[in-house]
């Protein structure tokens, strides 16, 4: 957990992998009997080096008998601003939105194989995103500097590693649902405009919490495409 981090630094989870790392980001909802095959997809890509796979729910199946216990209105508004910038004309589940460019059916295997793909074959440039801890309880972002006429949003999502779930109520009655990665906390930490950059952000409320760890994510705009980004979780 991070109130255990004290002076130590944020372990990168995949220490040793490529640089540029492809952010899959899956919409759920544990009230949605759609949902399940998107998170087992979800698991097994959270187990490569090159993708920062994250579990975000949604709260807009809440009413059909099961409230799900990650879904808030932040997390549900990610989604939202998604659809905007993705012009989509409503939200579903499950979704995945791959390196904030594009969208898939969560649980079409195949079409989230070939985003995913693609996006790692793009040539944009990848920033190399680093987070450290002080010993004030505050996590340290560093960002490069690079060419660029765009500012870029720099989101820090708390996440919990994984979470099993017996569902007792709704579409999902009766089964067992294993989340991974699964964010709690959606948060600005400020703006990158192409110069080099440090922001700080205060731990103790997601160490209070029991949080394992945060992804660092750089977006062109607010929610556009990913310019870098890092997960750090403790060992």
């Amino acid at each position: 957990m991070i109130a255990a981090l004290g002076t130590r630094a944020f372990a990168d989870d995949a220490a040793g992998s490529p640089a540029a790392r492809t952010v899959v980001e899956l919409f759920t909802s544990q009230g949605c009997s759609s949902c399940p095959p998107a998170d087992a997809l979800l698991r097994e890509l959270a187990k490569r080096p090159d993708i920062i796979a994250l579990s975000i729910h949604v709260n807009y199946w809440d009413y059909i008998g099961w409230k799900d216990p990650f879904a808030s209105d932040e997390t549900t508004a990610r989604q939202h601003l998604y659809a905007s910038a993705l012009r989509q004309r409503y939200v579903y589940t499950p979704e995945m939105v791959i390196d904030g460019a594009a969208g898939a059916t969560g649980s079409h295997e195949s079409e989230v194989r070939s985003l995913i793909e693609k996006a790692a074959q793009h040539d944009r440039p990848r920033l190399q995103v680093t987070a450290k801890t002080s010993g004030d309880d505050k996590i340290v972002v560093s960002i490069p500097g690079a060419e660029s006429r765009e500012k870029a949003t720099v989101w820090m999502l708390t996440i919990d590693r994984e979470h099993v779930t017996k569902v007792d109520r709704g579409e999902n009655s009766g089964r067992t649902l294993t989340d991974a990665n699964v964010v709690r906390d959606v948060r600005k930490l400020g703006v990158w405009n192409g110069e080099p950059v440090e922001l700080t952000a205060d731990l103790p409320s997601a160490a209070g919490r029991g949080r394992d760890g945060c992804a660092i994510l750089v977006q062109t705009g607010e929610v556009g495409p990913v310019l870098g980004a890092t997960l750090v979780m403790m060992p």
